[in-house]
């Protein structure tokens, strides 16, 4: 008796992966990302634990490597940067250079590099550990970036940076983090 394993097949949700995606496809993610990315940074919590609100934009940027893969997810956090110059997408409604340079600036321009890790860890690999991984470490990146940005723009010094720019948003990303994988691996098993 012999037993074939059979190559995993691959979920639908992949496919909005794939690089030979349509380019009409491809521009639709991009731009339905972006556009969604900004809605959820207007969902946010009045409260602030510093000067960085508490929203769920983080969502969709963390979303979008793990959906789209790295090259298209980066595109997609890129135009929402790009779009917030003209319109009042940023945070609270924000818009413009001087928002986008402000106290959110480490944050905000670690979106593209966040998607671009997240799509590149899991490239190989989609499993819980790999996504989880993938989302870890996109989290990392984006704190350690606002951190810098704290220090330099905002002028505090590193270890209010630290505390007020990362270790107060521990729970709350922890969450997000949690509530990403678990939609990202739902749409895969659905899908597949």
């Amino acid at each position: 008796m012999s037993v074939a394993l059979a190559a995993p097949s691959a979920a639908s949700v992949d496919r909005l992966r794939s690089g030979d995606a349509s380019l009409v496809l491809q521009a639709a993610l991009i731009t339905g990302t972006a556009l969604l990315t900004a809605a959820l940074a207007q969902f946010e919590l009045r409260l602030y634990l510093w000067e960085i609100p508490l929203t769920l934009q983080t969502i969709a940027v963390y979303g979008s490597g793990l959906f789209l893969g790295a090259r298209t997810g980066a595109l997609a956090m890129g135009l929402y940067l790009a779009l917030g110059l003209l319109f009042p997408f940023y945070a609270g409604g924000g818009t413009g250079l001087e928002h986008l340079a402000g106290a959110s600036m480490g944050y905000l321009v670690a979106f593209p590099v966040v998607a671009w890790l997240a799509g590149t860890v899991t490239k190989n690999d989609r499993g819980l550990g790999r996504t989880i991984l993938a989302i870890a470490a996109g989290s990392v990146t984006l704190f350690a970036s606002g951190v810098v940005g704290l220090h330099l723009v905002a002028g505090l010094g590193w270890a209010d940076a630290f505390v007020n720019g990362w270790l107060r948003f521990v729970p709350w990303d922890l969450t997000k983090i949690a509530f990403v994988a678990s939609v990202y691996l739902v749409a895969r098993r659905a899908t597949s």
